[in-house]
């Protein structure tokens, strides 16, 4: 019987559990240095705290898919991979103190010695753990036994491809040709065994537990043959189409009706990335709709009085593949601002009026000194998205939200913006923000967040946000 692949955390139970030990003798032996005491377990205060670094562990384990391609991982990757997973583990264990008010009772000294010897321990475990791994997959302990049926024309590609690409799960016993007989002879030191007349009396007679084929487009499949192998309990692996013939980035097979298909694209989210992207933008949002109702209080008045009107300012935008909604801003400018952009179009330092931006704005609020270019300057004018983040038409990060008529002119390749929900800043912002005059260049660093896309580069670029704003490097 076919053993499919395990998939997510449970295709690597064995380091998460190697890596609880580690965080745990690590927690121990931080305990004996601070406190002195050899075996700490008799200490409540000790249990409990040693039960919360478990949960944590687990819990940033599987949220965090720690251990993804931890086969493939050289060993600077993994020591940066170790200190990212301990970190994490570290912040949330003291932010539970923090937040429980528990920070009392347990060391930060402690808490520090613990990260650096959980470090240490859980690093030089991934190593050899691995080791003895790839070294059982040489010996051949634990592999299936694959034979490939291809053709003639294309055995030498099929088979190097094997040898380079199946990472130590198969022991290729070797190769069929479909349409020659040249039993007898290597390719890339895989023996032909038969042809195709004679293959599954091989198969039969031979310890053969999958068979790989991969044939050219013209040629028909021997559908005879695959029945005959699956009727003796052989797996067949039958080859679709090669992973790189499509540009996306992530190309996995998967159900689509009644068709088997290869679905490829630019980026891809799992549900725990997607539930904590989700996540930190409603905390976000709740955050930022506290804050922008503060700020309500002291802009409000200082808005209306220099040009009365409402105070906030709405304008359609098109958002993630190419849904309508309204987007919530703090009213920087006169209220005939949009009537009075057409006559400054020849002004506009964007290529193509792509996007609208230009020096000295006459239709911000009290000119240069006044509350509109406060506001712009340190960004205050785009708290009222927050709530944009909170409904979901908007994320804390993306990409900038084009208007209905900056829409209308995007090339197929602008499109690419759209493949996300917009956000309050985004890379291109943190990059240069209202410096960047080149609307290509946006669209180039809007497709390197996307495709580079995960929880650790929104966190990045939220902080530098931040930094950007409080250094008045440009409106947002």
């Amino acid at each position: 019987m076919y053993r499919k692949a395990d998939k997510g955390w449970l295709k690597h139970c064995d380091f998460t559990l190697i890596d609880a030990i580690c965080l745990q003798a690590a927690y121990i032996a931080a305990y004996f240095i601070r406190q002195g005491i050899l075996w700490p377990y008799a200490s409540q205060l000790f249990r409990n705290m040693a039960l919360i670094f478990l949960f944590i562990q687990i819990f940033v384990t599987f949220f965090g898919e720690s251990f993804k391609n931890v086969l493939k991982r050289g060993k600077f990757k993994e020591f940066t991979e170790t200190i990212k997973h301990v970190s994490l583990i570290i912040l949330i264990a003291a932010f539970y103190l923090f937040a429980t008010q528990k920070g009392k009772e347990y060391s930060r000294i402690t808490l520090v010695t613990t990260g650096i010897l959980y470090v240490v321990a859980s690093y030089i475990a991934r190593i050899y753990w691995k080791k003895y791994l790839l070294t059982r997959g040489l010996e051949g302990k634990g592999k299936r036994s694959l034979l490939i049926l291809t053709s003639k024309g294309m055995v030498e590609e099929v088979v190097q491809n094997m040898l380079n690409k199946n990472y130590e799960r198969f022991h290729i016993i070797g190769v069929s040709l479909i349409d020659a007989d040249w039993t007898g002879r290597t390719i890339n030191g895989v023996a032909i065994v038969t042809d195709k007349n004679g293959v599954a009396e091989y198969v039969c007679r031979e310890w053969v537990d999958e068979v790989f084929i991969n044939l050219p487009k013209d040629m028909p499949l021997p559908q005879e043959l695959m029945d005959d192998f699956i009727e003796m309990g052989v797996t067949v692996h039958l080859k679709l189409i090669e992973m790189g013939m499509l540009k996306g980035q992530i190309q996995h097979v998967e159900r689509l009706g009644s068709y088997t298909v290869l679905t490829s694209c630019i980026n891809m989210a799992s549900w725990r990335q997607a539930f904590f992207k989700r996540a930190m933008d409603i905390a976000g949002g709740m955050l930022g709709c506290i804050l922008t109702g503060i700020l309500f209080l002291f802009v409000a008045p200082c808005i209306y009085i220099q040009s009365p009107g409402p105070i906030f300012f709405s304008q359609v935008r098109i958002g993630k593949n190419g849904k309508r909604f309204k987007l919530y801003k703090f009213r920087s400018m006169y209220m005939d601002a949009e009537e009075r952009k057409k006559e400054l179009m020849n002004q506009n330092r964007v290529k193509d009026g792509m996007m609208f931006k230009i020096e000295n704005d006459p239709r911000i609020i009290g000119g240069k000194r006044g509350i509109g270019n406060f506001i712009r300057n340190y960004s205050i004018d785009e708290f009222p998205q927050f709530w944009n983040v909170l409904k979901g038409d908007m994320s804390l990060v993306g990409t900038r939200p084009p208007t209905v008529d900056e829409w209308e002119k995007y090339d197929l390749h602008h499109r690419v913006r759209l493949s996300v929900k917009p956000g309050i800043t985004g890379m291109w912002q943190v990059s240069g923000r209202s410096e960047i005059t080149d609307f290509e260049e946006v669209v180039k660093l809007d497709k390197e967040y996307i495709t580079e896309w995960r929880m650790g580069l929104d966190v990045k670029i939220l902080l530098q946000t931040v930094r950007v704003v409080l250094d008045r490097g440009g409106a947002m």
